[in-house]
């Protein structure tokens, strides 16, 4: 299945969250929210890659994940700022370890300090206008600006 990898404003985000996948159009659609700098975006990105296909070939569906992260979202609790993924009642909580794994040691061979990564990550503004409550209805969105990358199957 071909991916495309989006870069877009924080504030289109589907709902509050740095990266998310879906399928749109027999294609894997990751989009990250842009955090300004390549290498943080791109770690994003990896994340998401490495999760979505890792829960595609486990057979947990995106409509599940999507789910999940929307009621954990609206239900968080105040003291709690953990990535949804992190729950371990999450659906795809081993696929989010081991994506997260992954990323980390990606961030070490491009000498991100994980640290300022995350604070940068954790403080995106993501999604603050655009929150879904309930339905995920991708038509409705409005991007004003794109960067996407077209990664095909056939190389």
């Amino acid at each position: 299945m071909d991916t495309i990898i989006r870069i877009i404003k924080p504030n289109t985000m589907r709902y509050i969250t740095p990266g998310d996948y879906f399928i749109e159009n027999g294609k894997q659609i990751i989009e990250v929210a842009d955090t300004g700098n390549d290498k943080y975006n791109l770690l994003i990105a990896l994340h998401e890659l490495v999760e979505l296909n890792l829960c595609a070939d486990r057979g947990i569906k995106e409509e599940d994940i999507s789910k999940f992260d929307i009621d954990f979202e609206e239900n968080r609790e105040e003291d709690n700022d953990d990535e949804p993924g992190n729950d371990p009642k999450a659906p795809y909580y081993q696929e989010h370890q081991f994506a997260t794994f992954i990323e980390k040691k990606m961030a070490s061979q491009l000498n991100v300090d994980w640290v300022k990564y995350s604070e940068v990550v954790d403080n995106l503004d993501c999604n603050s206008n655009n929150r879904i409550v309930g339905k995920i209805d991708n038509k409705q969105l409005k991007i004003p600006y794109m960067v996407e990358l077209y990664l095909p199957t056939d190389i």
